[in-house]
């Protein structure tokens, strides 16, 4: 069912193939024993994806209570079993429409859970989850992956944040070539070198050290230094961002620690896979 769902949700197969990381071959091939069970075609296959039929939308909607209950089962024997409590870590911003959306899932799917929330500086993508002080890290990539499994949940096109005054403000786009003489906002020393390069749009660069989104926004305010923000993020008005073209886009993603099998980030990761592609 959950294959299912991922097929339908994605009406694509190598797209639900990523999501669920595994191969293309074996997901079709659960998705035909499922139509066969059924006894009905549930997918429209064609070369450029799939759609759903009316038997499938039908199916869709009775899987999506199943797998919830599933949840909510899954939460009451990890409760009655003592994992009673999740910590999860935060990065970035807070007023993401698909935070909101996914504590208040969480919370009808997990009444009796204490959910406890780090809230982290840009200095460590993972929030802590490395060091075990998160089970769970809802924040940005790219970082280093080793030894931990990454759900993508959205992908953000990114703009450089300046001052509203700033000479460059009025455009509709730019190329990080065309801010190679500016200064960019560092984040310390031992900061992940794959997410330092991220934001420093793939070149090495000068600039203040910083250590929240707040600084951030202040060393633009302050010093007219530049950086990247994700596009759709309200700002200081006198603020701008333009969209940065040839960059790649910010990957917001759940993140755990490979092979930990709290059942409770299970649910976690799916919950936050539906709610963040409303």
């Amino acid at each position: 069912m959950r294959y299912f769902v991922a097929v339908a949700e994605e009406l694509h197969f190598g797209r639900a193939a990523t999501r669920l990381h595994m191969s293309q071959p074996p997901l079709s091939r659960a998705i035909k024993q499922l139509e066969a069970e059924v006894g009905a075609l549930l997918l429209a296959r064609s070369p450029t994806g799939v759609t759903l039929t009316p038997v499938g939308t039908v199916l869709l909607d009775e899987a999506r209570d199943l797998l919830a209950h599933a949840d909510r089962v899954r939460g009451r024997v990890s409760a009655a079993a003592g994992v009673t409590t999740i910590t999860i870590g935060i990065l970035g911003d807070g007023t993401d429409p698909g935070v909101s959306r996914l504590a208040a899932a969480y919370r009808r799917s997990h009444p009796g859970i204490d959910i406890r929330i780090r809230d982290t500086d840009l200095t460590d993508p993972t929030c802590g989850l490395r060091s075990g002080l998160v089970d769970v890290a809802l924040t940005r990539a790219p970082f280093d992956e080793t030894a931990l499994t990454v759900r993508v949940l959205r992908s953000d096109p990114v703009g450089v944040v300046l001052r509203a005054d700033d000479p460059l403000a009025g455009r509709d786009q730019l190329r990080p070539a065309e801010l190679s003489d500016r200064r960019w906002f560092q984040f310390p020393q031992g900061t992940d070198p794959l997410w330092q390069s991220y934001w420093n749009g793939g070149s090495p660069r000068e600039g203040p050290v910083v250590r929240a989104v707040q600084e951030c926004l202040q060393a633009v305010l302050w010093n007219g230094t530049v950086g990247l923000a994700p596009l759709g993020h309200d700002l200081h008005p006198e603020l701008a961002v333009v969209p940065l073209t040839d960059m790649p886009p910010s990957r917001v993603v759940a993140v755990w620690n490979e092979g930990d099998t709290n059942p409770l980030i299970r649910s976690f990761v799916e919950i936050a896979t539906s709610a963040y592609r409303h």
